[in-house]
């Protein structure tokens, strides 16, 4: 299983030698913003109460995150974003505040 450094490392190398350069700051926000709402869209429609159209259920949930996945791997790489640094001190933060506060949740009993 590749880390996150990895995976930017090969987000990377994808662009150089496939997609030209990478879409600026502001174009990648707009296209994380798209992917996010297919994501949602699926959601809704397979897990919540809105009834899923025919054309929507051959959409792989799983290939819709990996759409998100590579448009913030492009975020974090054009703003020089060490992901895997970011997200360790994210999940030691987390770890710290909310082990108790969940385990201590009624509503999730």
């Amino acid at each position: 299983m590749k880390g996150i450094t990895e995976l930017q490392g090969q987000v990377d190398e994808w662009i150089q030698n496939h997609g030209v350069r990478y879409f600026n700051e502001l174009t990648n926000m707009a296209q994380l913003t798209e992917e996010v709402g297919e994501v949602a869209r699926i959601i809704a429609r397979r897990y919540g109460e809105q009834s899923e159209k025919e054309s929507d259920k051959a959409k792989d949930l799983g290939e819709e995150l990996a759409d998100v996945l590579f448009v913030v791997l492009c975020l974090a790489n054009q703003t020089d974003t060490d992901l895997q640094a970011a997200f360790d001190r994210k999940m030691e933060a987390k770890t710290k505040r909310d082990h108790d506060r969940h385990h201590n949740n009624a509503k999730l009993k």
